[in-house]
């Protein structure tokens, strides 16, 4: 679903398109371009494999004596762009194994990561306060640690890194893990083992932590000699950020970081088979039959998510070209402007807007750009576009066919596929006339009819209300990280994300206790950005501790709680689906329901962060001011009604004819 530039026949091939787009603004009615210019696209169709799992690049995690046969590959910040590497050792000097892999780290460019110390961890800890490039933002729990190295790979785009010791320490980035591989984040987790010759004897603090991963990474390892930690982290920082990222383990047992090693820094990479198996360039012959859909359809729609993040700019200028509307997964929204009112349809799925799941619905050609047919996107499998040819672009062959069968299929990195896409397009010029405007009159029809709303009852704040107020406050240029539940889905509805990487979020895993750990990445990763967390006290709650970490860091971090007492979405379900039965989705104190309990306030104040409550509609704005322009931290604690519903909805498992849009908890059913 994510793509990556990141190999060199795929920078070379996005260089020579982008020669060939600036040579064909001068060529537009020449329609026999290609016939002059040689383009980086494969003339043999790519056949992805057809695989109903998701294909993985494991190997034996001993691989110590294994042949070197790929050549040395670039570290994942351009030398050429930077000033070659300086170490503080001399080159013939032994150093200790946990020194060399923090120089490995240096020399991957890394600056900061999210490091909770340990017994096993302890040498890495030790090397970390040598380096004079690294900072540590130390966490208060190692989930905290692997989420806000999510949160920095997601703000930034480059590979985040966390640390934890062996044992419980690394079991707890479990949830980080499986949650970066399904939303394909690129994070390289590092953990402390027990010495070597104690795994398997059940030692204190020994987990297996390499099987217990096997399944939720990309790849993990266990290092085995102390004179491959050089080629190991570099294949880490390759294998997370190329192809599809996705999150690398690296094990390294005590003993190992303790070894004394004058390390070969120019050892070479062993990843010829992982290297034969990503994607070359798109075939063209692929990319006319896309056109040839495209020119005769008359209500196309783009099915637009993750995938498409570091793709944005050829994206605009496909819609530019096109004049397709755009609907936005979860992951996708920013990749597209969610404020262009001509062509964005916002988010479509089980929560997404009328007019988007209308779209796709009426649509006769829907073309799925970077993503993988997530089943709260499509409900009913069969009811889903079941009208439209569908074509199919992801950079993973797993996820193609794998939950809808596509009509044409491009294994391929999509900015390069949509790059090659807009050339052609360019090179017609008028002689490719599409005018979809009459499909797009009727999709605004829909908008006029079912708009994103909410109702307001006396002087409470509706949630949403909280959230539209904090867009314009921010004029839509914040990053927003949030929980997981009713204040995600509705912050994902009424916060207009207009760019990539604003947009932070548990996806795939739905991970409560996300939204406070990735804002403290992003504002590490951006600190000249806005970073707010909208969170839920449910998940809030959860990882509220690294109240500590942003009061140490000093961390401009605005967290605005929409507080309703309850585990929101759930209760959404029950009141739906069960009647209104409470079963344990009350987080209030039973005994006195008319106090707010816990007191967030006393959690920030404990941690020397300011805080206000607001319960009232006419002080929301107020409040959400003092917030933006308060320095630092600052806690805004919004109390909103628990019988909110987020509205529209598609019931699990239905169709577009099932969307829900009127009723809340105020309601029978």
């Amino acid at each position: 679903m994510a793509i990556s530039a990141a190999t060199t026949n795929s920078s070379t091939a996005v260089a020579t398109i982008s020669n060939h787009l600036s040579q064909s603004s001068n060529s537009s009615n020449n329609s026999s371009l290609f016939s002059k210019f040689t383009l980086p696209f494969s003339h043999i169709p790519h056949k992805p494999t057809l695989s109903h799992h998701r294909r993985r690049c494991h190997y034996t995690p001993i691989i110590s004596n294994a042949l070197s046969t790929t050549p040395i590959t670039k570290p994942s910040s351009d030398p050429e762009t930077r000033t070659p590497f300086v170490s503080r050792f001399a080159p013939d000097e032994p150093r200790k194994g946990c020194d060399v892999l923090v120089e490995a780290l240096e020399r991957e460019g890394v600056t900061d990561v999210f490091a909770y110390p340990g017994g096993a961890s302890l040498e890495i800890h030790q090397a970390l306060t040598r380096s004079k490039i690294i900072r540590n933002v130390l966490p208060r729990h190692e989930q905290g640690g692997v989420f806000a190295a999510e949160g920095y790979a997601r703000a930034s785009g480059l590979p985040g890194v966390c640390i934890a010791t062996s044992g419980p320490g690394a079991t707890n980035l479990v949830s980080g893990l499986a949650d970066a591989l399904l939303d394909s984040v690129p994070i390289v987790a590092i953990t402390g083992q027990v010495p070597w010759r104690m795994i398997g004897t059940d030692a204190f603090q020994e987990t297996p932590i390499v099987e217990v991963t096997r399944s939720i990474t990309k790849h993990n390892y266990l290092v085995s000699n102390v004179e491959d930690i050089p080629r190991i982290v570099r294949e880490a920082f390759y294998l997370c950020r190329t192809g599809r990222p996705g999150p690398v383990l690296i094990d390294v047992p005590k003993d190992i970081q303790q070894k004394k090693v004058v390390p070969d820094w120019d050892q070479r990479m062993r990843l010829d088979a992982y290297k034969s198996r990503l994607p070359g360039p798109p075939s063209e012959m692929y990319l006319e039959q896309i056109l040839r859909l495209i020119g005769e359809s008359k209500k196309p729609v783009l099915y637009v998510g993750g995938g498409c993040l570091n793709s944005s700019e050829e994206l605009r200028r496909f819609v530019d070209l096109t004049g397709i509307p755009v609907a936005s997964t979860l992951m996708g929204l920013g990749a597209y402007p969610c404020s262009d009112e001509e062509y964005s349809l916002q988010m479509l799925g089980m929560h997404g807007t009328v007019y988007a799941n209308y779209a796709v619905d009426k649509s006769d050609l829907l073309l799925a750009f970077g993503v993988r047919f997530d089943d709260r996107v499509t409900g009913k499998l069969e009811a889903f576009a079941s009208r439209a040819k569908i074509v199919h672009i992801d950079i993973d062959s797993a996820e193609i066919g794998k939950n809808k069968q596509p009509h044409v299929s491009v294994c391929a990195d999509i900015k390069l596929a949509l790059a090659g896409l807009n050339l052609m397009l360019e090179a017609r010029g008028n002689k490719f006339k599409l005018d979809f405007s009459a499909w797009r009159d009727e999709l605004k029809e829909q908008k006029v009819n079912y708009p994103l709303t909410f109702k307001t009852f006396g002087d409470a704040i509706p949630p949403q209300y909280a959230i539209q107020v904090l867009d314009e406050m921010t004029n839509g240029n914040a990053i927003i990280s949030t929980g997981v539940g009713q204040h995600q889905m509705w912050a994902a509805q009424f916060y207009k994300y207009n760019r990539p990487r604003q947009w932070l979020t548990s996806g795939g895993l739905g991970a409560m206790g996300f939204g406070l750990p990735a804002a403290i990445g992003a504002a590490v990763a951006r600190p000249d950005a806005v970073v707010v967390d909208i969170d839920g006290d449910g998940s809030f709650i959860m990882n509220v501790q690294e109240l500590a970490t942003v009061r140490v860091e000093n961390l401009p971090i605005k967290i605005m709680l929409l507080n309703n007492q309850h585990l929101g979405m759930v209760v959404q379900w029950e009141d739906r689906f069960y009647k209104a039965n409470r079963a344990h989705t009350y987080l209030g104190n039973p005994s006195n329901e008319s106090q707010i309990f816990p007191n967030m306030l006393k959690f920030a104040e404990a941690c020397d962060i300011p805080a206000s409550r607001v319960t009232k509609k006419e002080d929301l704005r107020a409040a959400i001011q003092k917030m933006l322009d308060t320095p630092g931290p600052y806690l805004l604690d919004v109390i909103v009604p628990h019988q909110e519903h987020v509205l529209p909805m598609i019931p699990s498992g239905g169709a577009f004819k099932d969307v829900i849009t009127e009723g809340d908890g105020r309601s029978e059913y």
